[in-house]
């Protein structure tokens, strides 16, 4: 009969000892020198660390892009968002528009030329001669030129009943040119109960013919040179 082979015993106290002289008097500025599990075992380390290290780099950009990502995609929602809104009302804002651009029409119509100032001079004073009012005082004044159209004052000086009064105040609303009345002060007039002064300054506005546009822009852009 074949004889059984005793199993092999591992000396588990000589194992201790022999890793305990390779742990013990270990040189921590020369690990060239220590035994080969020591070694071993820091190399491991270090790639360890390398590993994690690199590992926490990354995902560090990585959240770091994420959030870059995330941020730029509230801007994008929000500004969609605007977008959307401006294209459901762009119908309405086209309509919007050309009502403003009819109605800058209809004023530009209301606003007389150089050539046909004269005309609507003539027209505030034929209105109160027409009411029946005595014109004391019909005095323009100095002409105020704006950025694209020039301001006529006009000192007027009237007097007359109360009612023809109002009736003429009424016909200069009513011209078909645009004129407004300023600073009116209605006064009686002495030793008369049944008349009435008024004082006002009627403004009346002319838009610039094109010579006149250039000019303006001219003195605008040597305006904002001067200041450079």
């Amino acid at each position: 009969m074949a004889s059984k082979r005793k199993p092999s015993s591992i000396d588990w106290a000589d194992l201790q000892q022999t890793l305990q002289r390779q742990f013990s008097g270990l040189d921590p500025n020369d690990p060239s020198r220590w035994p080969a599990l020591p070694r071993a075992l820091l190399l491991v380390a270090v790639a360890v660390f390398i590993v994690v290290a690199l590992w926490y780099v990354w995902l560090s950009d990585r959240r770091d892009a994420l959030e870059a990502a995330q941020r730029r995609e509230g801007e994008l929602r929000t500004e969609y968002t605007q977008k959307v809104a401006k294209a459901v009302a762009l119908d309405a804002l086209k309509a919007q528009l050309e009502q403003v651009r009819q109605y800058v029409a209809q004023l530009e119509k209301q606003l007389p030329n150089r050539a046909e100032m004269d005309a609507l001079l003539s027209d505030i004073n034929q209105a109160g001669i027409g009411r029946g009012l005595q014109f004391e005082l019909f005095r323009p004044g100095q002409e105020t030129v704006r950025d694209y159209y020039a301001e006529l004052p006009i000192t007027v000086r009237v007097s007359g009943s109360y009612h023809d009064i109002g009736m003429f105040v009424s016909d200069i609303a009513h011209l078909s040119r645009i004129v407004t009345l300023n600073n009116v002060s209605i006064n009686p007039v002495a030793n008369r109960n049944d008349l009435l002064t008024m004082e006002a300054t009627a403004k009346t506005f002319r838009y610039l013919d094109p010579d006149e546009v250039l000019a303006q822009k001219s003195a605008a852009k040597a305006a904002q040179g001067g200041k450079k």
